[in-house]
């Protein structure tokens, strides 16, 4: 299964695109923005100008965009997936999104006599670059089989999680995970720094026990070095926040952790770092993203 189509090559989904070609896979790509896929093209992706155009060519169609509109969009729009005979043909949806959503994919997949996924992924920037992405996958287990050796060129964590919306759900509790220990993370540095500690001992310190996590490893780096660029945009996090807190509302779920992380977060985002990182959360106790101690120190 080689000739395959990828649609949204942002900073995930480049990356995504260059273990498939690496591979020997045929990748044909699109993306809204010709122009934030000539990373992909330069690798050896070759141009498609629509959806429909990829799905027409492919027999496997990844998809990964920013939010479940573009996903409709991608997916039902006039020269969209489903414009293209789709018969036999794999659909992933990569994006985080939402369960309904997924399941309408699959629904109407399955009247076509396509298979559909959905397929969210967890490791940020650098999980996509080392091909290391926690891949949670929702559908049903023969094209899960036939598919897993794809998901492998891009993930080492790769487990179908039940039927369709399945992946959409654990991708939820994942990032109800993420909003505390990024919360936790800049809370920490902040508390750190009004101590006056060496905010680089404390981070390599703490990392060392019992609350190590991924955020605190690989963004407070990030933080100290003033690098806010996005491995994960805050307007991506913002919107798996509102889907996760939507969804624990119909199954009458309280989250208030994770909706005061939301708080947060949409304060961020109304200071103009919507594009930022979710790093950039620190701004919100340092505004200029540096500290004054940590400053001096340096």
């Amino acid at each position: 299964m080689k000739k395959l189509g990828f649609i949204g090559t942002g900073v995930m989904g480049t990356s995504i695109v260059k273990h498939l070609l690496k591979a020997g896979c045929t990748v044909n790509v699109y993306n809204r923005t010709k122009a934030h896929a000539e990373a992909a093209l330069a690798a050896g992706a070759l141009w498609s100008a629509t959806p429909q155009e990829v799905t027409e060519k492919s027999d496997v169609i990844f998809t990964m965009v920013g939010f479940p509109t573009d996903v409709r969009a991608v997916y039902f729009g006039d020269q969209g997936i489903f414009q293209a005979p789709i018969a036999g043909k794999f659909l992933v949806d990569l994006t985080t999104s939402e369960p309904t959503l997924a399941r309408e994919l699959f629904e109407h997949a399955l009247k076509e006599g396509a298979y559909a996924l959905d397929a969210p992924v967890s490791g940020g920037d650098l999980g996509a670059q080392n091909g290391t992405l926690t891949i949670m996958v929702g559908g049903e287990s023969e094209p899960f089989a036939e598919l897993k050796p794809l998901f492998e060129l891009f993930g080492t964590t790769v487990q179908l999680q039940g039927g369709a919306g399945s992946g959409q759900h654990t991708k939820m509790a994942n990032q109800i995970m993420i909003a505390g220990t990024m919360t936790g993370m800049c809370e920490l540095l902040a508390y750190a720094d009004k101590a006056g500690l060496d905010l680089e001992k404390v981070v390599a310190t703490v990392n060392g026990g019992s609350a190590a996590n991924w955020s605190l490893a690989n963004y407070a780096p990030r933080i100290l070095q003033h690098d806010f660029t996005p491995g994960f945009f805050v307007k991506h996090f913002i919107k798996d926040l509102r889907i996760a807190l939507e969804e624990a509302e119909k199954m009458g779920l309280e989250l208030p952790a994770t909706q005061e992380a939301k708080r947060l977060y949409d304060a961020l985002a109304a200071k103009g770092e919507e594009n930022a990182g979710t790093q950039a959360l620190i701004k919100l106790w340092w505004p200029a993203g540096d500290p004054a101690v940590y400053h001096k120190k340096s």
